[in-house]
This record gives structure tokens, C-alpha cells and sequence, in this order.
């Protein structure tokens, strides 16, 4: 932690404010209020507004404005084909290059990307599961490039594939070739990367498709803990991942349960880990999570009325103590933010941290009759939500029965009938309802993108040295028939000139490819 912002804590009355109010436990276990002694006090959380869409030459501006405007953190959205490791030429692409995020499709376009940007003070967060290691290793090599070592660069992928196969569905390869790749990039981080949080696991897109907050935080932590067990079972040690484990949480409207929510999961997985694994390290049992705001809470009518949901749910993800937060644009629910709605989303987040005072005590909401019975109810039915998934055999053979899936379905269809029916009002759908006519102003994506692609990857194709490409790929693919780290391989790949494509097909020669099952 940094040295304290201000030395004169007061309210805008003038009351002076103790760091914490009641009992001292913040940054201790099992960090309950706060993992850090002084929380936001000391340091505020990151600043992320989740960017990416068309070109890389495009997202490299966006970057650049919203560094400029006061964002700490980089967080990389990225196309579907991308997500899928497709490349922009591959016939699945056709109609979806750089539509909802940034098409990155061979080492030139994270060049492009990252261009100008000092990769060694900026952490970036990219939104990357299935080919995260692929994504990661250009990562790596522009850094290089530049003169930025591996063990410089700071950012986190979210390389969890247990919750795509559960509520997202950008998924390529089988469950177990899934995790293999995972663990794969824990042991070469531990190493050669040790900066960077080599994993995300999220309960945001369990609660997009949705679930409850109790389901969101048993389901990610109960995957949360299959990567740990498949980790240890590979021979790493507790300490040499966990402390490099992060979350990443959904916070919807209901701004105490959200809260709430927050402060029981980082007690949650503190008593899980330490019970289990007995970690020398405290890092190891220690939750740190990134937030973003609901976007399914969001709305297409009145989209102006969805920065007040906005801000009521940056505030609780705040006031529950995250280390990192993304709010949404209020044009959201109509397309890609626009330089103006990105802007105000990113000034909510600064003026909550600078006017409204609740980041100048720890745990502002600690110690309330209603926040703390329902922490330990979230705790409670988590666990007990928990324990049932490990009677099937954990995670994964829950999520291969559907059982994950099914709850989701179930809670979905009970709002979604709630809302329908006038029983749960939402603003704007069935209730304070205006006729709209006119639609705000909409980023739309450079239409040839495609196009210009797919020459780009033609040409790429052409200059290089196509024997040492294919000889590339082909270590690849007999690396992932044993136990070899297959990250080096794809760094080696890269530089090669190999695309994106090309090694995600490598693994497939393998590894296959899995259809999860939907639960009904």
C-alpha cells in the first residue's frame, strides 16, 4: 500500500474520522472488513473501464483517452472470434470482427493495441478464457519488445473456463484439457511472471445469466476451489498460486445484500483455504476481487436513468471493500460505450471516491444490525451451497450434469415471471414507463474491419517464414499429448508469426472440442 492521500480525515462538517469505526478488524483474518488495514485510505481501488471494439488502432485511442481522463487500469474487451481463437479470416468469423470488443488476431494487433502505452506502469485486465494463454504470451512478447520484462508487467486474465462452461459459453476445449492449459499458465507465472494474476475466477457472467448473490458466490468459489485442488494435484504448492488467485464479481441493485455479499465471500474463502490447505503465506487466503456494475440490470428505455443504477451499484461494490471496479456506460443495453457515456461512467467512480465519503473510513456499513445478519446469511447458504456441489464430486462433474446450469434457469425464470407479472418494478419496463422516440448517439464499428483483416493476416502469411511457423505448431501439438508447459511453445509460436488461430487449431488436434450441456 501507498502512503496515506490525506493526512486530515474529516467529514464535510468537519467530524474527524477514526480509520475504522468499532472493533479493529480490518486486514485481518478472516477479512471480513477489508483485506488491507487501511483500505482506500492508504489506496483507492483501480480504476477500469472495460474498452475494445473494431480495430486495435481503435482501442489503442480509447486507451489512451481514458488514461488521460484519470483511469488507473487498462480492461481489455475483446471480439467473439477472438474469444473463440478464431481468426478474422476463419469462416465461423464472418459478421462478428471487432462487433463486441477488439479484434486481436496475431501478434501485430496486440503491438497495435498496446502502442505508446507504458506496459510497465499500467496494469491491464483482459477479458480472454478459452486462448487466455495465447493472448497472455503476445502480451508478454510486446512488452518484451519495448524494453518491459516479464517480471515488470502487472495485469490479470481471467483464464476461467469452469463458469464459460456454466453461464457464458466461450469455451473450445473439454474440461480437462481446459484446466490443463490453466495450470499450465499458474506454473509458468509462479516463475517467469510473477506480477501478474494469472487467473479471474468470476461470478460476474454466473450473475449476468441469472443467478442469486448467494448462488453467484458459492458457484465461483466452489470453481475457485477446483482450480486450487486441480493445481495441488499437479504438484504446485498453495503458496505458490493462491496469493496470485483473484475474483471478479457481479454488484447488482440491491445495494445491502450487494454489500454484504462482498464481505462474506472474502470470509468464505479465508476459512475455506485455510482450513484445507493450511497456506504459510496469508496472501493464499486472502480475497481479491475486481467488481463491474450489472449490465443485465440496465435498460434500453430511459437509458439516462442508468446512471443513478450505476452508481448505486459502484457504491456497494465500495462500500464491500473492492480492490477494483469497472462501471458501466448508460448506453449499455443499446451498443458500444461512446466517448461521452465512457466518461461519465468513469467520472461516478471519482466522484465517489473523492465527494462522497465513503472511502475515508474502512468498512463504512460494518457493525449494522441488517449488513451483518445478512453477511452471515450469504456465508451460511453459500457454504451450504458449497458442500452440496462437492457431494457430486466438485465443480466440474457438477457442471457436467447441469446442475450449475439448472439453478441458474430456475432463479432466471422466477425474476424474469417477477417482472412480467408487475411483481418486482423496474423503471422504465413496468413502471414509470414514457414513449421514447428518439435513440442516443451509437458507436458502431468500422464495417470493413473484416476485410481489412483478413489482408492483414493474408500478408502476415505470405512474409514469414512459413517452415518455422509449422514447425512451431507441430511442437505444439506433440507437447499437448504429455505433460510439457505448452507456454513457452506458444511464446516461441508468436514469434514465429503464428496466429491466433493457428495455435488454438494445434491444441484442437488433441485436445478436441466440447458442447456443455445447457441443464434442461
Amino acid at each position: 500500500m501507498t502512503s496515506l492521500r490525506k493526512d486530515d480525515w474529516r467529514t464535510l462538517g468537519g467530524i474527524e474520522i477514526p480509520k475504522i469505526a468499532g472493533p479493529d478488524e480490518s486486514g485481518k483474518p478472516p477479512y471480513t472488513r477489508g483485506i488491507h488495514d487501511s483500505m482506500y485510505r492508504s489506496r483507492l481501488w483501480t480504476m477500469r473501464q472495460y474498452a475494445g471494439f473494431s480495430s486495435a488502432e481503435d482501442t489503442n485511442e480509447r486507451f489512451k483517452l481514458l488514461l488521460e481522463r484519470g483511469q488507473k487500469g487498462l480492461s481489455v474487451a475483446f471480439d467473439l472470434p477472438t474469444q473463440l481463437g478464431l481468426d478474422a479470416d476463419d469462416e465461423m468469423s464472418e459478421g462478428e470482427v471487432g462487433k463486441v470488443g477488439v479484434s486481436v488476431t496475431c501478434l501485430d494487433d496486440m503491438r497495435i493495441l498496446m502502442s505508446g502505452i507504458p506496459l510497465d506502469k499500467v496494469s491491464t485486465s483482459m477479458t480472454i478464457n478459452a486462448p487466455a494463454m495465447v493472448l497472455l504470451a503476445m502480451y508478454v512478447v510486446v512488452a518484451e519488445e519495448n524494453g518491459v520484462t516479464s517480471e515488470q508487467i502487472r495485469g490479470t486474465i481471467q483464464n476461467d473456463i469452469l463458469k464459460e462452461y456454466i453461464a457464458r459459453g466461450t469455451h473450445i476445449f473439454p474440461p480437462k484439457e481446459s484446466m490443463r492449459l490453466i495450470t499450465d499458465i499458474f506454473e509458468y507465472c509462479a516463475e517467469q511472471i510473477p506480477q501478474w494474476n494469472t487467473i479471474s475466477i468470476s461470478g460476474y457472467h454466473i450473475r449476468e445469466a441469472g443467478s442469486t448473490a448467494v448462488q453467484e458466490v458459492a458457484f465461483t468459489i466452489s470453481n475457485a476451489l477446483a482450480y486450487v485442488e486441480e493445481a495441488v494435484a499437479k504438484g504446485l504448492d498453495i503458496d505458490q498460486f493462491a496469493p496470485r488467485l483473484s475474483f471478479f464479481f457481479n454488484c447488482h441493485n440491491d445495494f445491502f445484500e450487494e454489500a454484504s455479499k462482498f464481505r462474506a465471500a472474502r470470509k468464505l474463502w479465508h476459512d475455506l483455504i485455510t482450513q484445507r490447505y493450511n497456506p504459510k503465506n496469508p496472501k493464499s487466503a486472502m480475497l481479491r476481487f475486481h467488481t463491474q456494475v450489472a449490465g443485465v440490470s440496465l435498460t434500453a428505455q430511459q437509458p439516462l436513468n442508468n446512471i443513478a443504477r450505476v452508481t448505486i451499484q459502484a457504491l456497494a461494490a465500495v462500500c464491500g471493500g473492492t480492490q477494483s471496479l469497472h462501471t458501466n456506460s448508460y448506453d449499455e443495453a443499446l451498443g458500444l460505450p461512446t466517448e461521452e457515456s465512457a466518461t461519465v461512467a468513469l467520472r461516478t467512480q471519482q466522484i465517489i471516491a473523492e465527494e462522497s465519503g465513503v472511502a475515508n473510513v474502512v468498512d463504512p456499513l460494518g457493525g449494522s444490525h441488517f449488513v451483518e445478519m445478512l453477511t452471515e446469511e450469504i456465508y451460511n447458504k453459500s457454504l451450504e451451497k458449497i458442500l452440496e456441489i462437492e457431494k457430486m464430486g466438485g465443480a466440474m462433474k457438477a457442471i457436467e450434469s447441469g446442475f450449475q446450469q439448472r439453478e441458474i434457469h430456475e432463479t432466471a425464470w422466477s425474476h424474469l415471471t417477477k417482472v412480467e407479472s408487475g411483481e418486482r418494478k423496474i423503471v422504465g419496463i413496468n413502471h414509470g414507463v414514457l414513449d421514447e422516440e428518439e435513440i442516443p448517439p451509437l458507436l458502431k464499428p468500422d464495417p470493413m474491419l473484416g476485410n481489412k483483416q483478413k489482408e492483414k493476416l493474408q500478408a502476415i502469411r505470405d512474409a514469414r517464414d512459413n517452415i518455422a511457423s509449422e514447425r512451431s505448431l507441430e511442437a505444439i501439438t506433440i507437447a499437448a499429448k504429455g505433460n510439457e508447459n505448452l507456454f513457452p511453445l506458444v511464446i516461441e509460436a508468436l514469434k514465429n508469426d503464428c496466429t491466433l488461430g493457428e495455435i488454438i487449431t494445434a491444441m484442437k488436434e488433441v485436445f478436441g472440442t466440447y458442447m456443455a450441456p445447457s441443464g434442461f
